[in-house]
């Protein structure tokens, strides 16, 4: 079997690491940034912090700020035309995985108009040029969009998210700064982990996963179990830690795909606007259950990660239930809720869902086959 491995070209991490984005600009001879993130990290003043070391800098820019928690054909279509008209050759995106993801596409069509239509980039994109040059700026600590060859788009006509997956689109330098997350809230703290910890795991059990990988997805396991509780918490110590786990995590992940925790709740966000983070926190004990035998021993291992005492003395059933306890009661610890009828989700929306959920890029990669009663009756467990 052969497996490929991407990566972006540089990445900083640590305390005051935006500092460096001004030395990138101007080492790479870049004139104009069009600056992407969102009103509220404007409004709080985090996102400004960039602009600060940008105007330091006397680096020409302009704001792009019509980004949503999940980003929008329309989105998408906005920010080209912004792009285009203040003539950038660069981005700089602030934010989660919305900002970034965003900036992605944006900076795929730039390079690549004949995919003005960001719906024919879905899946595998057959993209021939490499995007505009991205320094992606993590501001949520769990999406790790900004070391993938990822992007999630909504469709809001046809109530669905799609997957791009496309090596032309990875950002050519990664900010990993832990002040650029003290200020984010604890509910989004917890749900912006947990997608990472989902990220980790799916990531180590995909059917696509190999040594490499394993050893990435193993440590960011063990990261992020040990410091999204007092990330949630505020402690900066548990910031810091969790920017480098999730990082760890996308480094994986991006190279083997994922499994049905994201199938399944990229409908979520897609029907009911439900955060992404929580989405994937509340379907990973079910998933997990449902994947079980199609695992082998690595939900030992999983378990030993989390800190679970013992595993090697344990039958694999042991370790299995081992396993599932710790991830429910990390969820439980850090508040994500537990039924999705306290979302707002529906019964009469469950076919659709499920639908939505086969057809979606990462149900190919889930260790277990499933089919579509398989997933409708999945959703049901946790309604």
């Amino acid at each position: 079997m052969i497996c490929r491995t991407i990566l972006n070209e540089t990445s900083y991490f640590g305390e005051g690491a935006i500092t460096k984005i001004a030395d990138e600009i101007k080492s790479r001879g870049l004139k104009k940034i069009m600056l992407v993130t969102d009103k509220d990290l404007l409004e709080f003043k985090v996102a400004t912090k960039v602009c600060f070391v940008m105007d330091d800098a006397d680096i020409a820019y302009e704001i792009y700020d019509k980004i949503k928690a999940n980003p929008t054909i329309k989105n998408v279509t906005e920010g080209v035309e912004f792009c285009r008209d203040c003539r950038a050759d660069a981005i700089v995106a602030v934010g989660g995985g919305s900002a970034i993801d965003t900036s992605k596409a944006v900076a795929v069509i730039i390079k690549n108009p004949e995919f003005a239509d960001v719906r024919s980039l879905e899946g595998a994109s057959p993209t021939k040029h490499k995007c505009l040059p991205i320094i992606a700026v993590s501001t949520t600590s769990g999406t790790a969009a900004e070391v993938t060859i990822n992007y999630v788009i909504t469709d809001e006509e046809k109530n669905r998210k799609f997957v791009c997956t496309d090596p032309h689109d990875i950002p050519v330098v990664a900010i990993i700064d832990p002040d650029m997350t003290a200020s984010m809230p604890a509910k989004l703290c917890a749900a912006t982990g947990m997608d990472a910890l989902v990220h980790a795991i799916e990531g180590y059990i995909t059917k696509g996963a190999w040594e490499l990988t394993d050893m990435m997805h193993l440590k960011a396991i063990e990261i992020i179990s040990r410091s999204l509780r007092g990330s949630v918490k505020g402690e900066p110590k548990g910031r810091a830690d969790m920017a480098l786990g999730q990082y760890i995590a996308g480094m994986g992940f991006s190279n083997v795909g994922l499994g049905i925790v994201h199938s399944m709740a990229h409908p979520l966000s897609a029907v009911y606007d439900t955060p992404h983070g929580v989405a994937c926190a509340m379907l990973l004990t079910p998933v997990l259950k449902f994947n079980a035998e199609a695992t082998g021993e690595k939900y030992r291992a999983v378990a030993k990660a989390m800190g679970v005492k013992k595993t090697k003395d344990m039958s694999i059933k042991e370790a299995r239930k081992e396993c599932i306890a710790a991830v429910e009661k990390l969820s439980a610890d850090v508040g994500i809720p537990q039924k999705l009828s306290e979302l707002g989700i529906k019964e009469k929306d469950i076919k659709f869902l499920a639908e939505s959920a086969m057809a979606d890029a990462c149900t190919p990669g889930n260790p277990r086959d499933a089919s579509l009663k398989e997933i409708e009756n999945l959703y049901r467990s946790i309604l």
